[in-house]
């Protein structure tokens, strides 16, 4: 067996927790007396257990019905419900109660302090048999929530449960920090309230010794079974601080490479045997072993970094550059020995091109590396000398904890390099300040500042944050933004979350809600109708709560109100098409524009008597009607289809009317103009007459002339 390795730090409080060990060595006595054992589900939540107790011949029984006869039913440790210790009574079978002690005294909390009148909120989460024991000892409402996030939504949606008394506990492996964060909310809004610290105390030092390892180490190993609650909280408790695996058996370490990190931690959940513990951690010193070089194997470079740690000022020079070259620079050190800097050796920046930014005669501070007497050259670096220097500076900056600037150059496994004043400093992903949702790969080349948190001279590590930046900003951009808002500000956010009562809105780094009432003039169901997470929204500010630092926030345009869309485009008289949505015994409601509904009422339905509106409409169908009557005020619109109907009629009615008379005017000026002809007829029988006579006269006339003469 491989020696204890240095670079592996086990914490104390690994493995199993009181109650788990004390079930386990329940179960293995039983079966080594040769008793026929049944669990009334896993009895802890290991798989290598549960396949070593299977093996050994104890059943899993889902429900005390399934359990086998002749064999003793044993309850899990997380406990089981109320109803289910009645049916194994009712059953006449013998059971033995493995259930946590931690857990049981939950269970009599609640029966104490649990009335018809009174609300249980429960830290945990509400699929764990657990939290599902809990609630079976309740005998009033009771409610579960996962989180601080949770609680706020479970709150408002219930108005606090003003008028009943609260009991608050949490489920034994709740996160301490998040628990602390509901307690915060629990004595702001719970005002008759009873609160029971019920987190176990071996999971509040397991998680704390666990959170204290990661900050220590470049890594660490959660050793457990993945359907573990308190090993997924280990878990989530290390990878805030650096990277993190979970593991449920030694084997699964072949997968990962560890050769990056130099310190290593190593915890494991309540339900983890030592057995697979001290495996675990033979498997990786045989691994961290292999992978660590003897001398004989280390590297030129790593040879000479080990040089320069012996290295005296006397080999810090100064070099006059005197030539360049694609692949080196020549200088002048004052000796009778040619000094040359390889071009990797010029800088740490890996985009840095000495060709344009050095000229003859420029001064560089270097470190000799290699003096070649047969060849009478001395090999310079001028990337080390900065480094060195560089490293002084960092010192003094974590130090200071001066705000540096830098690149990012590199995404690697974990986090991303960022390089400063030619060092290059790790960031953990944890500490980038990204959401969880967001790509590493979306700070690459781009500038950021942060911090340095840690340095380790010796090996020339260097680990930043940028979070800690942010979070400064951000505290410094709220300050200033609750300086100066004032309800009816318009806002630019960006929606960050959406929950089934509205949306969170990023507002210049403070969040605001949408209520869901605010989104839409239109009823909805979820903000995601309207919203989605990374839209950009346009927000007003619609209440301010100072004190509590809350900001309700609207959406709402006025100019998008239904009832102003009516006002302006449909005026009393309008005809619609509207769309039948309801009926009722007194008439139907039709939909006019979304958002407004009017009142055919069953008089204006038809231009006859109906027994009900379902005899002329149907659900779904679009007609004609006339808006009647808007009352604003109270929000109503009357609509009638009977009105079109006699519009109608009238209509025919003045046509018919109108043509008579059009036809009464033709026949009356066909008279005219028959009166008109037969007294031309009479004029022109008149004029012939005239005529003829006037010839008789003038012929008679004539005639007496002739005679006369």
């Amino acid at each position: 067996m491989p020696m204890r390795n240095e670079r592996i730090r086990l914490a104390k409080t690994a493995g199993f927790c009181f109650g788990v060990n004390r079930a386990v060595d329940m179960l293995y006595k039983m079966v080594g007396d040769g008793e026929k054992v049944c669990t009334l589900g896993p009895i802890i939540h290991n798989p290598q257990v549960i396949a070593d107790l299977e093996k050994r011949g104890v059943k899993i029984a889902e429900t005390p019905k399934d359990a086998p006869e002749g064999y003793k039913i044993v309850i899990r440790t997380h406990g089981v419900t109320e109803q289910e210790i009645r049916e194994i009574e009712e059953l006449g079978r013998t059971y033995i109660n493995a259930t946590c002690p931690f857990v049981m005294k939950i269970h009599r909390i609640i029966k104490e302090h649990s009335l018809p009148g009174t609300v249980t909120l429960i830290a945990g989460d509400s699929h764990h048999p657990e939290v599902q024991g809990f609630r079976s000892h309740c005998k009033g409402d009771s409610f579960v929530y996962k989180d601080c996030e949770g609680l706020e939504a479970l709150l408002e949606k219930n108005g606090d449960f003003s008028g009943k008394m609260q009991i608050c506990v949490a489920q034994t492996t709740f996160s301490i920090k998040e628990w602390e964060k509901c307690l915060k909310i629990l004595k702001i809004h719970c005002t008759n309230r009873k609160i029971f610290d019920t987190i176990c105390s071996a999971t509040n030092e397991r998680q704390k010794e666990a959170e204290q390892l990661s900050v220590d180490c470049d890594a660490m190993i959660v050793v457990g079974g993945r359907t573990s609650s308190n090993t997924y909280k280990l878990k989530k408790v290390c990878e805030k601080n650096c990277p993190t695996y979970l593991i449920e058996t030694a084997k699964e370490l072949e997968e990962i490479d560890l050769s990056g990190f130099d310190l290593i931690g190593v915890t494991a959940g309540a339900s983890t045997p030592a057995g697979i513990i001290k495996e675990v951690l033979f498997t990786m010193s045989e691994i961290l072993n292999e992978q660590t070089p003897n001398s004989e194997e280390m590297s030129f470079e790593a040879a000479l970094e080990e040089s320069l740690k012996s290295m005296s000022t006397d080999q810090k020079v100064l070099g006059v550059v005197v030539g360049i070259a694609p692949n080196e620079i020549q200088v002048d050190i004052g000796r009778k020995y040619a000094g040359f800097i390889p071009a990797e050796e010029y800088s740490n920046d890996p985009t840095a091109d000495p060709m344009k930014e050095l000229k003859i005669g420029d001064e560089l501070n270097l470190i000799i590396m290699k003096t070649n007497d047969v060849e009478g050259t001395i090999m310079l670096s001028k990337r080390r000398y900065d480094s060195i220097a560089a490293w002084d500076n960092i010192i003094k900056a974590e130090e200071e904890q001066t705000i540096l600037e830098g690149t990012v150059a590199e995404v690697i496994r974990g986090g991303v390099l960022v390089y400063t004043m030619g060092v290059r400093v790790f960031i953990p992903a944890s500490l980038t300040g990204l959401g969880r949702d967001e790509e590493l790969e979306s700070l690459l080349n781009k500038k950021v500042r942060f911090r340095i948190i840690e340095v380790n001279q010796q090996r020339r590590r260097a680990v930043g944050s940028i979070r800690s930046v942010l979070r400064e900003e951000r505290k410094a951009a709220r300050e200033a933004f609750w300086e100066n808002v004032q309800e009816g500000q318009v806002y630019t956010g960006k929606v960050k979350s959406l929950t089934s009562y509205g949306a969170f809105v990023d507002i210049g780094g403070v969040d605001g809600m949408i209520h869901i009432s605010e989104l839409s003039w239109t009823r909805i169901k979820h903000p995601s109708e309207v919203v989605n997470v990374g839209d950009t929204v346009e927000v007003y500010v619609k209440a301010l709560d100072r004190e509590n630092k809350k900001i309700s926030l609207g959406y709402k345009k006025v100019e998008d109100n239904p009832w102003e869309i009516l006002r302006r485009d449909y005026p009393v008289g309008t005809v619609v098409d509207a769309t039948i949505v309801g009926m009722t015994t007194f008439g139907a409601f039709a939909n006019i524009i979304p958002g407004i509904d009017g009142l055919i009422h069953i008089s204006q339905i038809a231009d006859r008597h109906i027994a009900k509106p379902q005899d002329v409409l149907k659900i779904g169908e679009v007609v004609k009607a006339k808006i009647t009557e808007i009352d604003f005020e109270k929000k109503r619109v009357s609509l009638s289809i009977r009105a079109l109907i006699e519009d109608e009629e009238a209509e025919i009615v003045a046509e018919a009317e109108e043509a008579a008379e059009v036809a009464e005017a033709v026949e009356e000026a066909a008279e005219v103009a028959e009166a008109v002809e037969e007294a031309a007829e009479e004029a022109v029988e008149d004029s012939i007459e005239a005529a003829t006579e006037e010839a008789i006269v003038e012929d008679v006339l004539s005639a007496e002339e002739e005679k006369s003469e």
